[in-house]
C-alpha cells in the first residue's frame, strides 16, 4: 500500500509521494471538467434518435448541480478534515464520487436521475475530497504554496483530457462502442467510470498524510517516520527565500469580517463564471459555430474537432495550475491574479469571433483553459496568504463557495441563450461570452484592492 511505503521514506522524499497522490485523487474529480463531451448525445432530439433529448439548460443543470454541490460540500469538509484527518476524508470522497457515477448509470434514463447522481451525489464527493491534497500540501510546502497548490490540483485539469478522448474518442470512443447491461452509452461510461473514480482515489488518500510535528522543509532529511521525531531546524545560511505569510491564523469566523474575503470572494467568482462557462459550451458553441461558417463537412466532424478544443482546454487548465502558481510565488498573488483576469478578460471576449475555424477555436479554448486553471493556485495559495495556513482546509471553503455560485451563473447564461436562438443562429453565443469577459474585467479591477500581506 502507498500508505505503508510513506512511513518508510524521507521528509523530503514523502511530500513529493503527498504530491504524487494528490494529483491522482485530482484525476479523477476533475471528471466533472469532462461534462462537455456528454452535452451532445443528452442533447440529441429523440426524434433524430438521441436516447435522452434533453434541452441545452437541463444539460446544464446537472453540470451546475455538480459545481454548486462540489462548493457547498467542501466547506463541511474543511470543517471535519482536522478531526478525522486526511486520509479517510479523501478516501471517503472517492467512495461518494463513485456511488455517484454508478448510480447516474443505473438511473440516468431521466434528468432527475442524473441531476441525483452525477449533480448531487457525485458533487459531494469531489468536495469531500478536494479540499484534502490542497491543505496537505500547503503544510508540507510552506515555501510554495502557489506552486505547491498549483500542482496539488493540476490533475483536475489533466484528468478531463483522459475522461473526454476516452468517452468520446480513444479506440472508438466509449460513449459508441459499449453498453452495459443494454444501457445507452452515456449511461455505460457513467458506470465505468464510477468504479475507477473510487478505486483510483481511495489509493490516493493512503499518503494524504500531514507533516510530523515541528516539520520544515529546510534541513529535513534523513529517514525518520511520521510521528517519531520532528525534521531538524534549518540553518540560517540555508534558510528558504521568505514567502508572504498572514500576520497570524484567523479563523473562519475572522476572516468573514474581513474585507480581503469578499474581494477574493467576488473575484473568484466572477472569473469562475467564465471558465465554467466555455467548460459547459465549448462542445455545443464549437459544434454551431463550426457549422455555422462551413469549416467542416457535417456535424459529426465538428463535434470532433469541438472534443479535441476540450481536451487542449483540459490539458492547459492544468498547465495553468502550476505556471501561474509559480509566477505568483515570485510576482506576488495581488499582480498575478491581475494578470490573469485581465489576460482572460480579453480572450473571452473575442472567443465568439474565433470559434468559427478549427485552430482558432482550439488555441483560444487552451487559453481560456490555462488562465481559468490558476485560479485553483492563486486563490487558495491568497487564502494562506491572507489568512494563515492552518486553518486553510476551512477557511478556502468558504472562498470556494463563490466558484458554485458561478457554476450555476456560467452555464445557465451559455444554456438561456443558446435555447433562446432561432434554427441556424449562433449570434445568442456572443451575448453568453461578453456577459463572461466583463465578469473578467471586473475581477481585474477588484485585484487592484488587494494589498500583500
Amino acid at each position: 500500500m502507498m500508505g505503508d511505503l510513506a512511513t518508510y521514506l524521507s521528509v523530503g522524499q514523502r511530500r513529493w509521494l503527498v504530491v504524487a497522490g494528490a494529483v491522482m485523487i485530482q484525476f479523477c474529480l476533475g471528471a466533472i471538467y469532462a461534462w462537455s463531451v456528454f452535452t451532445g448525445p443528452l442533447t440529441q432530439p429523440l426524434s433524430a434518435g438521441g436516447h435522452y433529448g434533453f434541452n441545452a439548460r437541463e444539460a446544464a443543470w446537472i453540470f451546475s448541480a455538480g459545481l454548486a454541490t462540489f462548493a457547498v460540500v467542501m466547506v463541511a469538509a474543511g470543517r471535519v478534515l482536522p478531526l478525522y484527518g486526511p486520509r479517510p476524508v479523501a478516501a471517503a470522497g472517492g467512495l461518494v464520487l463513485g456511488a455517484g457515477y454508478v448510480l447516474g448509470g443505473l438511473l440516468g434514463s431521466s434528468f432527475w436521475g442524473q441531476f441525483l447522481g452525477i449533480g448531487l451525489i457525485g458533487g459531494a464527493g469531489i468536495g469531500l475530497a478536494y479540499v484534502v491534497p490542497i491543505a496537505v500540501g500547503v503544510k508540507w510546502f510552506p515555501d510554495k504554496k502557489g506552486l505547491v497548490s498549483g500542482l496539488a490540483v493540476a490533475g483536475f485539469g489533466f484528468g478531463a483530457t483522459l475522461w473526454v478522448k476516452l468517452a468520446g474518442s480513444w479506440f472508438g470512443g466509449l460513449l459508441h462502442t459499449v453498453s452495459l447491461f443494454g444501457l445507452p452509452g452515456v449511461q455505460s461510461v457513467f458506470l465505468i467510470y464510477g468504479v475507477l473514480f473510487a478505486l483510483l482515489v481511495f489509493l490516493g488518500s493512503r499518503v494524504m498524510l500531514n507533516p510530523p510535528a515541528g516539520y520544515v522543509p529546510t534541513g529535513a532529511g534523513g529517514g525518520c517516520r511520521l510521528g517519531t521525531e520532528p525534521a531538524a531546524a534549518p540553518a540560517a545560511d540555508k534558510a528558504a527565500p521568505p514567502s508572504p505569510v498572514a500576520p497570524r491564523e484567523y479563523s473562519s469566523s475572522e476572516m468573514l469580517r474581513s474585507g480581503h474575503f469578499y474581494i477574493l470572494w467576488l473575484m473568484f467568482c466572477s472569473t469562475a463564471l467564465a471558465g465554467l462557462m466555455v467548460i459547459y459550451s465549448i462542445s455545443l458553441f464549437g459544434t454551431d459555430a463550426l457549422q455555422m461558417s462551413q469549416a467542416v463537412s457535417d456535424p459529426a466532424a465538428a463535434a470532433r474537432i469541438a472534443g479535441t478544443a476540450m481536451a487542449w482546454y483540459a490539458i492547459f487548465n492544468g498547465l495553468g495550475r502550476i505556471v501561474w502558481g509559480g509566477v505568483s510565488d515570485r510576482l506576488g498573488r495581488k499582480w498575478s491574479l491581475f494578470m490573469m483576469c485581465s489576460f482572460q478578460a480579453f480572450i473571452v471576449f473575442a472567443f465568439y469571433e474565433l470559434g468559427g475555424a478549427a485552430s482558432s477555436l482550439i488555441i483560444a479554448a487552451a487559453i481560456i483553459g490555462f488562465n481559468f486553471g490558476g485560479n485553483f493556485a492563486l486563490f487558495p495559495a491568497a487564502t494562506a496568504d491572507y489568512f494563515g495556513a492552518a486553518n486553510l482546509g476551512r477557511n478556502y471553503g468558504w472562498i470556494f463557495l463563490s466558484y458554485g455560485v458561478a457554476g450555476i451563473l456560467g452555464p445557465q447564461i451559455a444554456g438561456y441563450f443558446r435555447d433562446m436562438a432561432l434554427a441556424g443562429d449562433i449570434s445568442t453565443w456572443q451575448i453568453s461570452f461578453s456577459i463572461a469577459g466583463a465578469a473578467c474585467v471586473f475581477a481585474a479591477l477588484l485585484a487592484l484592492l488587494l494589498k500583500e500581506p
